[in-house]
């Protein structure tokens, strides 16, 4: 396995995993939160499709996905407190999207010269993530940092262990 296939088998089991977790969960189940303060799963969701193709142009400038228009600004950060149903889309319409999202990043990794993993990431996530190859990776990562929310839900929804 070289380095672009093991950022695709990072990003693939992130994706099944929240992909499991959000599975049987209905509209309304979108709309909890897992805890106070918390951010509800709907609104994190969005959260993770906008932010992937924001990230993927960061580092293969015009690769990411295209959203539909006002999608990242119903789900920025400022949006975390919005409560209303209506605001948000369903879970089929959010797996519909994440599935597109995900499917040109991955085209965008497949594209990506295997040298480019080490160029330098744009200077704001150097600290961090230093260079393109750990930006893909954050992609990859990202909603398993997010799935742990999604646990809480599904328990007090009485929903079996999927992972």
């Amino acid at each position: 396995m070289d380095a672009k296939q093991a950022i695709e088998s990072t990003m693939d089991s992130g994706f099944t995993v929240l992909h499991k977790y959000v599975g049987d969960l209905d509209d309304a189940d979108l709309m909890e939160r897992p805890g106070p303060g918390c951010n509800h799963l709907a609104w994190q969701l969005g959260h993770l499709i906008a932010s992937e193709p924001f990230l993927v142009d960061l580092v293969c400038p015009g690769q990411g996905a295209k959203l539909p228009a006002g999608f990242a600004e119903a789900h920025a950060k400022d949006k975390c407190d919005v409560d209303d149903p209506a605001q948000f889309l369903t879970r089929d319409e959010y797996l519909k999207l994440y599935d597109q999202v995900r499917a040109a990043t991955k085209k965008a990794l497949a594209d990506l010269p295997a040298e480019r993993l080490d160029d330098p990431a744009p200077e704001r996530f150097r600290s961090v993530f230093p260079t393109v190859g750990s930006v893909l990776l954050l992609i990859g990562n990202h909603p398993l940092m997010h799935a742990g929310q999604f646990v809480p839900v599904r328990r007090r929804k009485g929903k079996p262990v999927v992972i």
